[in-house]
């Protein structure tokens, strides 16, 4: 039999909750009923092309997307799995327009959640892998049951963060800032196994971009001349990096987690603030690249730094290996192609 020692999430939380004597559990708790919370929403993915889950309910959420029914209802198990635990001050969804406060008939903690429920739900139909991405914050209101103030935090005040990635097998990596640690979900006994303990991305790792390039007549010349040298159009890049775009934003950045590369999706014309979600999407996942030695950007400024000012505020993203973000900051700020070509030969 093998010496290794089978590591359950559970048992992860509790071991990492020894080192702090005066903790009181609840954020051990967060994160294991979030665990849970995966659990039933993979079950739900592995059956939606079995049962009537798949298609639109007809609804429309607060970002003016038709809203599906497997968005839904992981939006709905995350909020009942946390809800009524006495741990959390509120809750905030991008599939909710405001703050969720905890219902009256519960009590209230000292932590917050945002969450992403079901991140890439589009690809669905196509069984292409989706997402879940979540965040935790302390509460600092002063509201005795929690306000939106506790969830407009910098990503440097997050607590916590992960992501579950529902593929060929479905894997929750997270962070509470010692370490990136990775659980895959073993269906025969129900529980996330560690399976990759501080994960690094790799520096340089592979020579891949991902970005969705269908944008390019949109982008600003910076971006667009980003690309054409990261293809090695310019002719001053020897070595063109491979293109991998999968449309899941958990899914491409979880592979360039494992392999290394960088994800972009830039402001461009019809979103010159940027798409994706800073405080549901962005900053929970630039905690994690950071953990992993990695670097997440807007293009000029550190993620994690953004002050956020609403909810579903939205910024461009640059994140991965942080050789390249570097890169893309220095050709989106107009360095010279000859500069910047020394040092990608040196990659």
């Amino acid at each position: 039999m093998s010496s290794r020692s089978v590591v359950t999430i559970e048992r992860h939380i509790i071991e990492a909750e020894r080192q702090f004597p005066k903790a009181t559990g609840a954020f051990s708790n967060i994160l294991y009923d979030l665990a849970l919370a995966a659990k039933m929403i993979a079950h739900e993915v592995r059956r939606a092309g079995l049962v009537d889950i798949l298609g639109y309910t007809g609804d429309v959420n607060v970002q003016g997307e038709e809203v599906k029914k497997l968005d839904e209802y992981a939006n709905e198990v995350i909020f009942k799995a946390l809800d009524h635990t006495g741990h959390l001050c509120g809750m905030a969804s991008e599939e909710n327009e405001d703050f969720i406060p905890i219902p009256d008939k519960f009590p209230t903690g000292n932590y917050c959640v945002l969450f992403d429920p079901l991140d890439g739900s589009s690809n669905i139909d196509a069984n292409v892998s989706v997402g879940t991405i979540f965040s935790v914050h302390r509460k600092i209101s002063d509201h005795p049951r929690g306000c939106i103030t506790d969830c407009l935090q910098r990503g440097t005040e997050q607590v916590a963060a992960g992501y579950i990635v529902y593929g060929s097998s479905t894997m929750l990596v997270y962070t509470t800032g010692n370490g990136v640690h990775g659980f895959t979900l073993d269906p025969s006994i129900g529980e996330f196994l560690l399976s990759h303990p501080y994960m690094r991305i790799p520096n340089p790792g592979q020579r891949t971009y991902s970005v969705n390039e269908g944008n390019y007549g949109k982008w600003c010349p910076e971006q667009r001349r980003l690309v054409d040298h990261l293809k090695g159009m310019d002719g001053a890049n020897a070595k063109p990096f491979s293109a991998r775009y999968i449309g899941s934003l958990v899914a491409d950045f979880h592979r360039n987690l494992l392999y290394g590369g960088v994800f972009m999706y830039p402001a461009d014309a019809k979103s010159p603030k940027g798409k994706l979600r800073l405080l549901y999407e962005a900053a929970p996942l630039a905690m994690i690249a950071e953990g992993a030695g990695g670097k997440a950007s807007t293009g000029t400024q550190r993620i994690l730094e953004v002050e956020p000012t609403s909810l579903h505020q939205r910024v461009p993203l640059y994140i991965g290996t942080a050789e390249y973000v570097d890169m893309a900051e220095r050709f989106l700020a107009g360095a010279p192609i000859d500069a910047e070509a020394e040092v990608v030969a040196g990659v």
